[in-house]
């Protein structure tokens, strides 16, 4: 599918906003495979959905490389073909709800903010925050820690159900923390992967998932924390 582009801001110096006309709705935490150029780079690029309303599609991203360099140079009106939305994202869960998110890994819990009632959000920075007025739109309650460890600022005991996406080790530490104070709450993780097809054909985002192989593509990106860091 091929969509145009309406806007892409850049919010820092490695981090953009980009809008499109996509109108096609999406669940929190599922992706697009995304191709701004013809031949090469040879793959597309998983992008996570930051919102989807009202006949758009938004996604944040951060560049990184060749290809999400070429994303970054888009304009309103360049073509962006799509693919997707892809995977299985967070799950509906009923009672408090806390969104965790590290750099990159703030960019489903905007949608999950938009779509959870009752949720508070927590966001992690490396540098100077971004997007802290939106999500406190969208959220019961914001909290920004910007050079530290947003693990440190969350009392997983008050939550019911916790959903995180960012680096590895901070879910990791997150789930831990979960375990180590006795939190009842369930706790459902984004994983982040290097992919080929985005669509299940291959094997390349495969990785060892509830005691046996998972393709991060189909099968994720979301799990529950302990299929991925109780093993």
């Amino acid at each position: 599918m091929e969509c145009t582009v309406l806007s892409n801001k850049p919010l820092s110096e490695n981090f953009y906003l980009m809008e499109t006309d996509c109108s096609r709705d999406a669940q929190a935490g599922q992706f697009y495979m995304l191709r701004a150029w013809g031949v090469y780079p040879v793959l597309s690029r998983p992008i996570s959905v930051f919102d989807a309303d009202a006949g758009k599609t938004s996604f944040l991203y951060r560049t990184v490389g060749q290809g999400t360099g070429m994303f970054a140079r888009l304009k309103p009106g360049d073509a962006l073909g799509l693919v997707g939305p892809q995977g299985r994202g967070f799950p509906g869960v009923p009672g408090k709800t806390a969104l965790v998110g590290g750099g990159a890994g703030i960019a489903p819990l905007y949608l999950a903010a938009r779509r959870i009632k009752n949720a508070d959000v927590f966001l992690g920075f490396r540098d100077a925050p971004f997007l802290v007025q939106a999500y406190e739109a969208a959220a019961d309650r914001v909290v920004v820690n910007s050079g530290g460890f947003i693990t440190d600022d969350i009392d997983p005991t008050q939550y019911d159900a916790i959903l995180a996406c960012g680096p590895e080790i901070m879910m990791k530490t997150l789930y831990e923390k979960c375990k180590k104070t006795g939190a009842a709450a369930k706790v459902y993780v984004s994983l982040e992967s290097r992919m080929a097809c985005g669509v299940g054909a291959c094997f390349v985002c495969s990785r060892p998932v509830g005691g046996g192989n998972k393709k991060i593509c189909k099968d994720g990106p979301v799990f529950p924390a302990e299929e991925v860091f109780g093993l």
